[in-house]
């Protein structure tokens, strides 16, 4: 089911003494419950949309699946898709995932979602990649003017981050866009979960704002032997690509990177 990303709102522009009231569009921000075998694991505030990617993608970066392979995925299991309003989502495994627990509040769009508390926990359950081979840097630096023009919703809104998986010749394979950076990594990770494309190898994930510790480990989780950022990433998320061998690169615009490695 279509749902509704935009609204419709008048704002009023004020520009040199002079104002202007116009029609505008706004993006949607709704909560979304995502349970794993019918527990509740994460209530995260996202753009509807690609709801059951969201899902399936947050249950694997977070490390929820272990071996586990998605069964299914719903709408519902507190009550009828119409009642929930479109705002529960179950990913079920035939109980073969690993007892979840519980999150213990909601997550912002703003914040990430990762359960790792520290780099050696999370390389505990993550190897590093086995053998990974990135995107040469020419092909990275081309990346974001390819996404830019595939974001309709940031054409309409301003307001949302953008998420890609490219190929080795840069070339977006699938794009996703929502208010919160995660959820939209997630969204792409979860697109090629259910399409059997994960692992990642030989790709690249490409994020409109700033390389973060979590969105690093997402990358890892999927397999993507490159992250591409508009922004810089923190020092933490530059230990982290270290660690996983991937090549992260950030400040990617106008046909330019910078790539980095711990000292």
């Amino acid at each position: 089911m279509a749902r509704r990303r935009t609204e419709k709102v008048v704002t009023t522009t004020w520009e040199a003494g002079t104002s202007v009231r116009r029609p505008d569009e706004v993006i949607v921000e709704e909560p979304l419950e995502i349970r794993l075998d019918d527990v509740l694991v994460a209530t995260t505030m996202r753009t509807p949309g690609h709801d059951f990617e969201l899902a399936v993608g947050f249950c694997l970066t977070e490390g929820l699946l272990g071996d586990a392979r998605v069964q299914s995925c719903r709408y519902c299991a507190t009550g009828s898709a119409v009642t929930t309003e479109f705002n529960v989502v179950s990913v079920d495994t035939g109980g073969r995932a690993p007892t979840p627990t519980p999150r213990l509040g909601p997550a912002t769009s703003s914040c990430g979602l990762c359960g790792s508390a520290t780099l050696e926990q999370l390389g505990d359950r993550l190897p590093p990649l086995a053998d990974p081979r990135p995107p040469a840097l020419d092909v990275l630096a081309e990346v974001p003017e390819r996404v830019r023009a595939m974001q309709p919703l940031f054409d309409k809104t301003g307001s949302v981050h953008a998420a890609a998986a490219f190929d080795a010749s840069g070339v977006p394979l699938v794009v996703r866009e929502d208010i919160g950076r995660h959820n939209a990594v997630d969204k792409v990770v979860g697109k090629l979960l259910l399409d059997g494309k994960l692992p990642a190898e030989g790709h690249g994930l490409y994020v409109s704002g700033r390389a973060s510790f979590e969105l690093v480990t997402k990358a890892w989780a999927a397999g993507f032997p490159a992250l591409v950022a508009v922004s810089a990433p923190s020092a933490l998320a530059v230990a982290t690509a270290d660690r996983a061998g991937i090549l992260l690169a950030g400040f990617a615009r106008h046909g330019r990177l910078n790539v980095y490695r711990p000292r």
